[in-house]
This record gives structure tokens, C-alpha cells and sequence, in this order.
């Protein structure tokens, strides 16, 4: 830890601490959808994706892709800000691959299913065994929003590592 002043642990306290409420905003959306919306539209597919139909129908695209965007901004600004903090630091690097993992695992896997599914909705046929479909997205969609809320949770005694520097 060079260079490292009282400002420099309070600019890093406050970009962790950011990040961390960031991502239990994320978190707390994800749950609303993963226990209120996936349950509604998984429930007995083709019928089931009316809740996507066009005009009126479900399209969270725009809003996940903002959340993400401005969450993952804040997550790269805490790193940055941290930086001279070794232990706190290669923590965060190690829950940023763990996120960049997710997120890469949500754009080969659940965009684009759930993508179709709308397309589905709208007038596009349906493949075979779509109800399998559904209940594997929804079992990976449980654990991929489990491991999300792991990663927010494992920046928390960063943030006490952090408090704690100051405080010595």
C-alpha cells in the first residue's frame, strides 16, 4: 500500500460502498423478476409467453441493459479506486471475473433464449420440448441469480477491510 492517504481510503471506501448498493439494487430486481415474473411466463409455455406478446407485452431488455451498464461502470470505478489496496483490490478483480463470467453466461445462454421465447409469443413456431426449455432456463436462471447475490456479498468485508484501514 503506496501512497496510500486518508483521502485516497475514503475515495475507495465511497466507490466500494457505491458499487455494493449498485449491486443489491441489481440484486433486488433480479429477485423481483426471478420470484414474481420467470415463475408467470415459464408456467405452461407457448400459453405462458403471452406475457411477452406485442404490443402490451414484457420487454425488460432496455432496463437490464441500463442496470448492467451503470452497475458495471460502478464496479470498474471501485477497482480503480482501490488499487493501491492489494488485498481489496485482487478481490475485487477475482468478484469482477466471477461477474464478468455471469454476465458472459447470461449473453450466450439467457438472452437469447429468452429472446426467441418472446419471438415465440409473437407469431415465430415452437421448437420441440419447449416446457423442458423453460424449466432448465428457470433452474439456471435460480443459480446464476444465487451466484450474483454471492458476488455482492463477498464485496462486503472488503468494504470492513477498507472501514478498517481507516480506522487504524
Amino acid at each position: 500500500m503506496t501512497n496510500v492517504n486518508m483521502e485516497y481510503l475514503s475515495r475507495a471506501e465511497a466507490g466500494l460502498l457505491v458499487t455494493i448498493l449498485a449491486y443489491f439494487l441489481l440484486n433486488g430486481a433480479q429477485l423481483f423478476e426471478t420470484a414474481v415474473l420467470v415463475p408467470k411466463w415459464t408456467a405452461a409455455p407457448p400459453l405462458s409467453f403471452q406475457f411477452f406478446k406485442k404490443p402490451y407485452g414484457a420487454d425488460l431488455k432496455t432496463f437490464w441493459i441500463i442496470a448492467h451498464s451503470i452497475h458495471e461502470i460502478t464496479f470498474i470505478l471501485a477497482i480503480a479506486f482501490c488499487w493501491k489496496i492489494g488485498p481489496v483490490r485482487n478481490g475485487l478483480l477475482l468478484l469482477f471475473a466471477v461477474h464478468f463470467v455471469l454476465r458472459a453466461w447470461t449473453l450466450l445462454y439467457f438472452a437469447p433464449n429468452i429472446i426467441e421465447f418472446q419471438a415465440i409469443a409473437n407469431g415465430k413456431p415452437s421448437g420441440a420440448d419447449l416446457l423442458s426449455r423453460t424449466r432448465q432456463w428457470r433452474i439456471l436462471n435460480y443459480i446464476r441469480v444465487g451466484i450474483f447475490f454471492a458476488v455482492s456479498f463477498g464485496q462486503i468485508p472488503l468494504l470492513v477491510k477498507l472501514a478498517g484501514l481507516k480506522n487504524a
